[in-house]
């Protein structure tokens, strides 16, 4: 057993230098979590900028890649160990993170051994995002930046769960620092997983939604503490620069760049409604 899982693994560093991957993505939250795992990972991939502001997600040949119309997504054409051809979707950044990390991350670098208590606590955060802090905070920004009727309650119902649910995370990594011994602390263990990467990419989006992180000190150091790795800067910029937080600096510049977005969503909410037959 131990030989075969040896072989196997030199199967897997083999092909990292060799993967045939497509990110299907935007300058989201969402996607920002896809393209920062790959740059941690260090693995070759293409890059397709799908324009929402277009409805690009919405068309019949990315509709087959992700049915829901939604970024980010992969298609992996790596073969498999024995060389035979493949091509493989994910859809959905937490299925998309997993799936990167079992294929490809043998070292455990973002994750933990499979089953372990550890790998089983990156999965919970990460559920967590995907269930509660990526929904409310994406409300908060819809009620906050892109709706055409400022609506006070929808604004102060999304803004105060999307805090409390920081708050959640600022107990999370103050207790976390308790025993903390390396350049942490981290959400699970000692080291920086996905389910780090998957809430950052949320949170580093904070003024966007209208939140102050920086009254949630522990929380706050950590975004800066991951800001600063090249990787994640390098996965920052896909697939073109992010230049939000410097729009944020000025307040003609923030409402300019909140107009443009607000046009397209908008305007994909229109058509959504007239698809389905739903008053908005």
């Amino acid at each position: 057993m131990s030989n075969r899982v040896f072989n196997l693994s030199k199967s897997i560093m083999a092909n990292l230098a060799k993967t045939d991957i497509i990110l299907y993505t935007a300058l989201t939250p969402n996607g920002h979590k896809a393209s920062i795992t790959l740059e941690e990972l260090g693995l070759p991939y293409a890059v397709k900028s799908i324009e929402i502001s277009k409805n690009m997600q919405k068309e019949d040949w990315f509709l087959k890649i992700n049915p829901n119309g939604r970024i980010p997504a992969i298609v992996d054409k790596t073969p498999t160990p024995d060389g035979k051809p493949r091509e493989k979707r994910i859809f959905e950044s937490g299925a998309l993170m997993l799936y990167l990390c079992q294929k490809y991350d043998p070292d455990n670098k973002l994750n933990y051994p499979y089953d372990s208590d550890e790998y089983w606590e990156v999965v919970e955060w990460l559920v967590w995002m995907q269930s509660g802090l990526g929904p409310m905070q994406g409300q908060a920004n819809h009620f906050y930046r892109y709706a055409p009727e400022k609506i006070e309650y929808g604004i102060k119902r999304y803004q105060t769960e999307t805090k409390r649910l920081y708050q959640v995370l600022e107990d999370r990594l103050a207790e976390q620092a308790k025993a903390s011994e390396k350049d942490g602390p981290w959400i699970v263990g000692d080291r920086m997983t996905i389910a780090d990467i998957a809430n950052f990419g949320w949170i580093n989006w904070a003024e966007w939604a209208g939140v102050d992180v920086k009254q949630f000190t522990t929380l706050s150091q950590w975004l800066d503490r991951i800001n600063d790795r090249p990787a994640v800067k390098r996965g920052l910029d896909v697939p073109e620069p992010f230049t939000m937080k410097e729009k944020m600096k000025s307040k003609e510049a923030a409402e300019e760049y909140a107009k443009h977005h607000s046009q397209w969503v908008m305007k994909g909410q229109e058509e959504d409604r007239k698809k389905h037959g739903t008053e908005i």
